[in-house]
């Protein structure tokens, strides 16, 4: 992919502002303990939300017949520490190939797990496409950027492996919830630029993708109207990913935003929403640039929704429509 000269400038100069303020602060690394962070999980999110929604039903793993499944399998290898995803499709014949899904999970970066997915995985591989669950290394394990590396592996590895699951290679889409949400759209923005491809694993293939579904992920870490990086009673998220608070290296927040890179290359994007505003921070500013370049996008909001509502009924079966009916949209014009 070919960006313009505007654009790269642009891109060279916020970097280089990251690594004149890494000089006068020192990462840290007391994040990176090593040690799993089971707090955000369904049940925990559960919890937390039947309170104010009493109504609600976690989604259950599903058991299609047509519906296969690959656990575990290896797609990077990183000095001894195998990076894991799971493929999940349909074993009914088809005459065409096949549209791959991506699915990136949340958790703020630090904790959450690819297998909060499955329900998900399962129910879009039932109506024909081929799911991809892939885990990333977390902030208790690496800071930013080594999760973009490991997805971006992740993509060239399904686009390695298309022709073994009958894919059509122009038709990859990345979706995430929350934190996979932000990191979906910065796929989406951000393929093939060498900073942010990782010299790991899958090399030689492209990152590109061709179509963005962010369920409840923040577009820009430095907008004014998202709330990352309030570190007043406790250390963000995006302070443990980052290894430096928002005041100390503004630029980084900014250089890992999906907005500070949104132009004319990124594809076609569905942004699925709940009730809480700061969770699509920079969304509208995202679209605005999408618009003046002639890119769909769709915004589809739950009213009253919590933010882990893709997890629930009443919302997951919506979701799923929502998804089915975007990727139809944008692949079978």
């Amino acid at each position: 992919m070919r960006i313009n000269m505007n654009f790269r400038f642009q891109f060279v100069l916020l970097f280089a502002s990251t690594l004149f303020l890494s000089k006068i602060y020192s990462q840290s690394y007391k994040g990176v303990t090593g040690v799993k962070d089971t707090s955000y999980s369904t049940k925990a999110a559960y919890r937390y939300d039947v309170k104010k929604h009493p109504n609600i039903k976690i989604v259950p793993e599903f058991r299609f017949n047509s519906v296969k499944e690959k656990r575990n399998v290896s797609y990077c290898e990183i000095e001894k520490r195998k990076l894991n995803l799971d493929v999940f499709y349909n074993a009914e014949k088809s005459n065409s190939k096949r549209t791959a899904v991506i699915i990136i999970h949340g958790g703020g970066w630090r904790t959450g797990s690819r297998e909060q997915h499955y329900p998900m995985a399962q129910k879009l591989a039932s109506i024909g496409y081929v799911c991809f669950t892939p885990e990333y290394r977390l902030s208790t394990e690496a800071l930013f950027p080594a999760a973009v590396f490991d997805i971006k592996s992740a993509i060239r590895w399904v686009r390695k492996n298309a022709a073994v699951y009958n894919l059509d290679a122009n038709k990859i889409a990345v979706l995430g919830f929350s934190a996979g949400g932000e990191m979906a759209a910065f796929m989406g923005t951000t393929a093939n630029m060498p900073l942010f491809e990782g010299t790991s694993c899958n090399l030689g293939t492209e990152s590109k993708i061709n179509a963005v579904v962010d369920i409840d992920g923040t577009l820009s870490f430095v907008h004014p109207d998202g709330r990352e990086g309030d570190d007043s009673k406790s250390t963000s998220a995006g302070t443990y990913w980052f290894g430096y608070s928002k005041a100390e290296n503004p630029k980084l927040w900014e250089a890992a935003s999906p907005l500070s890179y949104v132009s004319a290359q990124t594809p076609p994007t569905l942004f699925i929403n709940s009730a809480v505003p700061w969770m699509h921070a920079g969304r509208e500013d995202y679209i605005q640039v999408l618009d003046k370049n002639g890119i769909y996008s769709e915004v589809k909001e739950f009213e009253g929704a919590p933010h882990s509502f893709c997890l629930y009924e009443p919302w997951f079966s919506p979701t799923i429509q929502y998804i089915d009916n975007f990727l139809i949209k944008v692949f079978n014009k």
